[in-house]
């Protein structure tokens, strides 16, 4: 999605840079997906069934270092915005770079999360009014991405159905991680007229980005049909598709769980009940779907592997989809109290850190060597 990792290792940092202000003027949004990943493995450790003190230190110490990376990369993205303008608006006419400003809000929502399940044991009640600020700018974040990225797929990007990748999800997904965040700040806030609000408006959420999603998922199964699979660069795109899958099935267990509370608190108690039960059945449902493309997109990486692939930004594509489905699988072990989906959802969170390690490390060798940091919508540009 970015650059190929064939160069040999280097000692000095940047040498595959011309000068050190390329990180600046070479930086996309991609760079967000790690946010994405990094959050979503804290959050995952912090709800495994294990009483670990040692383990929920790790954890808040990954959602404090995300902190500080989407820090990092908002300002450099920023710094590219004022110092490159001309050259950082040709990313709306892209059409797989434009995708990644969908990894902005989410990488955010994950922030947001860890302050319901981090700060507020360590910071108290202060931190709701934060994280709720923080929420309404995700929602605002999630749906200019939703609609004006495919607004601009139709009207100024070029795209063919055999080039086609689930990386089209990503600025569609946003809206649906905003909602699960949702149904996780609603209970905490203070006013109950307050909490039907942010209730309502992420079932609005949910389903403003659910249905365009599983649109796009009947598209790309019939583009591997035709077309068979993408090439080497994008073979993390397979894990994609377990993203909304897996965020919609977290979405209905979080927004279930409590709305019989706040249904019942703004007058509407019935309401609340046959929501709880169809986000339960819905979770269930969705929960299955994810299991077909997860062992999907198993088999289609082993089938990469065979040929090799080359190492990009979009190996992050491997960690936040299985993080998700992760965080369902353990979801629905809290609600239903069964063996199977707590021992599965261990092995998911081991399988989501082995990966974050892997990424994280070939991810830290190629920023060092300046290898990653590569403007395709500006490549054949003079420097």
């Amino acid at each position: 999605m970015t650059c190929t990792n064939t160069a040999k290792p280097g000692i000095k940092p940047l040498t595959h840079l011309q000068h050190p202000r390329e990180v600046i003027r070479q930086f996309t949004p991609n760079w967000f997906a790690a946010t994405m990943g990094t959050g979503v493995l804290a959050l995952a450790l912090a709800q495994l069934p294990v009483a670990s003190p040692v383990l929920h230190a790790i954890a808040e110490g990954l959602w404090q270092f995300n902190i500080g990376l989407f820090l990092l990369f908002t300002a450099l993205y920023t710094a590219r915005w004022v110092l490159f303008f001309d050259e950082a608006r040709r990313i709306f006419g892209h059409s797989t770079v434009s995708m990644f400003f969908g990894t902005i809000p989410m990488g955010l929502a994950t922030i947001i999360n860890g302050f319901l399940v981090f700060g507020l044991p360590r910071w108290g009640e202060g931190v709701i009014s934060l994280a709720e600020t923080l929420w309404w700018l995700d929602v605002a974040l999630s749906l200019a991405c939703g609609v004006l990225i495919p607004f601009m797929m139709f009207t100024r990007q070029e795209h063919s159905i055999d080039q086609m990748t689930a990386v089209w999800l990503l600025p569609v997904v946003a809206a649906e991680v905003a909602a699960a965040s949702g149904g996780l700040l609603a209970p905490h806030l203070a006013d109950a007229h307050g909490q039907l609000v942010m209730l309502v408006t992420s079932y609005v959420l949910w389903a403003f980005s659910l249905p365009v999603a599983f649109s796009i998922l009947t598209i790309l199964l019939l583009r591997m049909a035709l077309h068979k699979l993408p090439h080497e660069n994008m073979a993390a795109s397979s894990w994609l598709a377990l993203g909304p899958i897996g965020t919609g099935a977290l979405g209905m267990l979080l927004l279930g769980a409590d709305a019989p509370a706040i249904f019942a608190a703004n007058g509407l108690p019935g309401v609340g009940e046959i929501a709880a039960g169809t986000g339960l059945v819905a979770g269930i449902t969705l929960w299955g779907l994810g299991l077909w493309w997860m062992l999907m997109a198993v088999l289609i990486t082993l089938k990469y592997l065979r040929a090799g692939i080359p190492f990009n930004l979009g190996w992050w594509g491997f960690t936040f989809p299985l993080g998700v489905y992760s965080l369902a699988t353990l979801k629905l072990a809290s609600t239903l109290h069964l063996t199977f989906f707590s021992v599965f959802g261990c092995v998911l969170v081991t399988l989501l850190a082995v990966m974050w390690l892997i990424v994280g490390k070939r991810t830290l060798q190629g920023a060092w060597r300046g290898e990653l940091f590569v403007s395709p919508c500006i490549a054949g540009l003079k420097k």
